[in-house]
């Protein structure tokens, strides 16, 4: 009896030894293939994040305008010194279609080395890859290269605009590079963030199988990252081996402290996956959700609506005058700025509501429930009232404004995708109707987005082939009505369609960039067409758009030289809005006009908020008063004075005044006499075409041949 008792405690003790070395090999097992996919992914994210970062300064507006300029200042203070203590990048490089460099950077000073000296053979690959794209593709590529330094994550992109468009030949492209080196510092930095002990890089004597191999483009294994294993299986085995040998009677205690301890191991895995997941949804600079994230939990917002028939509401927020700000800055200040943002956003979203940086500047809010229209219309009261106050960043204050698209899934009927896209919709034409504000997605928006493509698309056209018109408006000295100068006018007779008011093209083409070719085009036409009358003036107006550009002096005095203009002759007329918002650029915009010779007037003053003090800052050479003010002078004598009020500021400062929109001569009488030295309006004739004009100027010069 006490044998075969022996003998059956023996075997049972085998067995649930036995079952207990299996078991814990298995949770070995287990933890090692976590951990091989953990750091298989964090691998993978380290090169995405550098990917990520090289698209948004390669596909960055400011990158393609400076960088194909040759401006040596901006590339370093921009990308090369960038590279100075960054978690983002530590070498920058730029170079031509040749693969010419053009600056190199490394840790923040200038580097002596050439690419295919530092870089391994995996550099010309990556090359070949972004620089032979196709149309659909991106125009960049991404691998682990072996350097002189170690092993980095490589980048490389075309620099274009943020829209994709690039107007250079293709043997004058440039393209940007971005190296980030993976080295022990960084290797440990990765263990920490995805819970990975004693992740390292592998020696060559290492023969551990538990490895994952990081090779190149072209095959050839750069490293191994190995880790150490956490034997979870080991740990619970060491726990209750001794309940074993001391108390078989506590057999069923035992398998249930098993269970409980392999239930808390399992557990503890899916913590770690879960955190790994967590870590790969969001936005490293906002800590909000990031594009990925916020697609999945709004599809899972718009399922569960489906089930309880509930509604969505999507708030899709853009960012107005971020640009400026981080232009003026730099992004250093435009990260704190965007930090801050997500602050404030996050205070003001419920708990359970979806809310993510989907974008540079860009933000989006999911609700859910039954009354989300009241829901979305007092969050976006808040969130506007919220932009209402400036944003204090050091001893700077930022001050941006948001413009906020509103998109309705009814029951869940409308998809995240869809949603998203009205939303956005609906954000774009808040910002087209004033900005700082909300708009709701409705139909007919789809139509009207359609139409202005196609608009866009045949003005694009029509600049490229130079289908515009030109018409002159005569402006008149004050005292005689004699003919003095002209002011051109751009007119477009679309094809198919008519006559299109400048109010509706003109904004089109500020919105999508064609500003610069279409300004440039009209003051290349007029200064061509004004040769024939040397003795008149010309004014052209000239958009925020063109005068942002830093380049835009350069291409005026091009013009000047190539028609043979003399830029005396020329007043270049801007409206307030430019000076100020950005009064330390315009000021610099407005020096670098001045020596090429061309006067600057201010237009359209009495319509905005133009002060005394703009206008002894900026020394304009000439202001035009609004037609609001001339249109006036028909309400009385309060009228009279303001007008007498805004001549004399002008004269006190010597600036003389125009006065545009002159329809009477009971209104041409009155300016005069209240110190205009210049009129125009249809009084003196409507936008003219060169024929038309050249006629009324023989008729002037005939006029004073005639009266000499």
């Amino acid at each position: 009896m006490l044998l075969a008792f022996a003998v059956v405690v023996l075997l049972v003790t085998t067995f649930i030894l036995t079952a207990l070395n299996r078991i814990a090999d298995y949770a070995n097992r287990l933890d090692d293939g976590r951990s091989w996919e953990t750091t298989t992914g964090a691998v993978k994210t380290f090169e995405r994040q550098l990917h990520a970062t090289l698209n948004d300064y390669a596909a960055w507006d400011d990158a393609a305008r400076y960088v194909y300029d040759n401006d040596a200042d901006w590339m370093v203070s921009n990308l090369g010194i960038m590279t100075a203590n960054s978690n983002l990048f530590d070498v920058a490089v730029v170079m031509d279609s040749q693969q010419n460099v053009i600056m190199t950077y490394e840790n923040g000073q200038p580097a002596a080395w050439s690419p295919n000296q530092y870089f391994d053979e995996s550099l010309s690959t990556l090359f070949d890859k972004a620089s032979s794209a196709g149309k659909d593709q991106l125009p960049e590529a991404s691998g682990f290269i072996q350097t002189s330094r170690g092993m980095a994550a490589v980048a490389i992109g075309l620099v274009r605009e943020k829209s994709g468009r690039l107007t250079v030949a293709p043997d004058a492209r440039r393209f940007l590079v971005f190296a980030r080196h993976l080295d022990a510092e960084t290797i440990e930095d990765l263990g920490r963030t995805y819970i990975i002990d004693g992740l390292r890089l592998a020696g060559e004597d290492d023969v551990t199988s538990k490895a994952v191999e990081i090779r190149s483009r072209h095959g050839q294994m750069l490293a191994r990252l190995t880790w150490d294993s956490r034997l979870p299986g080991n740990l619970g085995y060491v726990e209750v081996k001794p309940l074993v040998y001391y108390a078989l009677a506590m057999v069923g205690l035992f398998f249930l402290l098993l269970v409980v301890g392999g239930s808390n191991t399992l557990k503890k895995l899916k913590a770690d996956e879960a955190a790994a997941r967590h870590l790969a949804m969001r936005d490293r600079l906002s800590g909000l959700l990031n594009r990925t994230g916020f697609f999945l939990s709004l599809d899972e917002l718009v399922t569960e609506a489906q089930s309880r028939g509930t509604n969505v509401a999507l708030l899709y927020l853009d960012l107005d005058g971020f640009k400026e700000v981080n232009d003026a800055y730099g992004h250093g200040t435009g990260d704190q700025l965007i930090r801050g943002v997500a602050a404030g956003l996050r205070a003001l979203v419920g708990e359970r509501d979806v809310l993510a940086r989907v974008g540079g500047d860009e933000f989006a809010i999911a609700i859910q429930g039954i009354e989300v229209g009241r829901l979305a219309d007092e969050l976006s009261d808040r969130i506007l009232g919220f932009f209402d106050e400036p944003f204090i960043i050091g001893e700077r204050v930022a001050t941006i404004g948001t413009s906020i698209g509103i998109a309705v899934s009814i029951r869940g009927k409308v998809s995240g995708e869809e949603l998203v896209r009205r939303a956005d919709m609906a954000m774009y034409r808040a910002k087209e109707t004033g900005r700082g504000r909300a708009e709701y997605y409705r139909k007919e928006m789809d139509a009207e987005r359609e139409e202005r493509n196609k608009l866009e698309i045949d003005l694009r056209i029509a600049i490229e082939r130079r289908e515009l018109t030109v018409l002159y408006q005569p402006v008149v000295e004050a005292g005689t009505w004699r003919l003095v100068g002209l002011e051109a006018l751009c007119r477009w007779d679309r094809p198919g369609y008519g006559y299109v008011s400048p109010d509706v093209f003109i904004p089109i083409a500020e919105s999508t960039g064609l500003i610069d070719q279409l300004g440039l085009f009209v003051l290349h036409r007029a200064c061509e067409t004004i040769a024939a009358w040397p003795e008149l003036k010309l004014a052209v107006n000239i958009s925020p758009g063109q005068f942002r550009d830093p380049a835009f002096a350069v291409h005026v005095g091009s013009v000047f030289r190539k028609t043979g203009t003399k830029p005396s002759r020329v007043t270049l007329e801007m409206t307030e809005g430019y000076f100020i918002q950005n009064p330390e650029r315009a000021r610099g915009a407005l020096a670098k006009l001045r020596q090429l010779g061309v006067k600057i007037a201010l237009d359209d003053f009495g319509a905005g908020f133009s002060s005394v003090g703009y206008l002894r800052q900026f020394g304009f050479d000439r202001m035009k008063i609004d037609k609001s003010l001339v249109h006036a002078l028909a309400e009385g004598s309060r009228a009279v004075d303001m007008l007498h009020a805004t001549v004399s500021l002008a004269r006190s400062l010597d600036i003389p005044v125009t006065a545009e929109g002159v329809e009477t001569k009971d209104q041409a009488v009155a300016l005069k006499l209240s110190g205009c030295d210049e009129l125009q309006g249809y009084l003196f004739g409507k936008p003219m075409t060169a024929q038309e004009v050249d006629a009324l100027y023989r008729k002037r010069s005939e006029g004073e041949a005639g009266a000499a």
